[in-house]
């Protein structure tokens, strides 16, 4: 399974939790997403899916997938009184707040989230051995968590740039990540 984040907006640039707030991408994240195109080009895949939200399905049309089937499974984490704050704004209130432990006021809790994401994984084709998804920052790696089944606190651990790709594959004793957050594909 290849994982591929949307292209940068305005509020990843600024770090401002951006959940359900349907933001275009930046000029620098559509490149990005074509820079991404460049690096699947050639790869074939049984599926493609797609977040309905904006930065995610333009990643995904930009990088040569815009048939990607629309799901809402792939939305990022619902951020609640969090939305459009940063981690710092947030601390300055709830000084031990963890979003992998907490989740988020008026949102989803990490059990929620991972719930989503393990329906997500359910609900692909039995026949694809070899899908991507073009998703959001938190929502992938509650995903790469499902998939390995590693508890909430890990994701903590993950980090995920935009425009990142990240593949997960299942191995001889259950899931394996063979490539994390990689932005080789992206101009320095």
């Amino acid at each position: 399974m290849f994982l591929a984040r949307h292209g940068e907006t305005e509020w990843s640039q600024n770090g401002r939790h951006t959940g359900r707030t349907d933001l275009p991408l930046l000029p620098v994240g559509e490149a990005r997403a074509g820079s991404l195109g460049q690096r699947l080009q050639g790869i074939p895949f049984d599926a493609a899916f797609s977040s309905p939200l904006r930065r995610a399905r333009d990643t995904a049309r930009l990088a040569g997938f815009p048939g990607a089937v629309l799901t809402d499974l792939l939305r990022e984490w619902d951020y609640g009184d969090y939305e459009g704050l940063t981690s710092v704004q947030i601390h300055e209130t709830v000084p031990s707040w963890d979003l992998w432990a907490d989740g988020c006021p008026g949102g989803e809790t990490p059990t929620e989230v991972i719930a989503r994401a393990r329906r997500f994984l359910d609900q692909l084709p039995a026949a694809a051995t070899r899908v991507i998804a073009f998703s959001h920052g938190h929502f992938i790696r509650a995903i790469a968590l499902a998939f390995l089944g590693l508890p909430a606190a890990a994701g903590a651990r993950l980090a995920l740039d935009t425009a990142a790709l990240s593949v997960l594959r299942a191995g001889d004793r259950g899931g394996v990540v063979q490539l994390w957050n990689d932005v080789g594909h992206l101009p320095v």
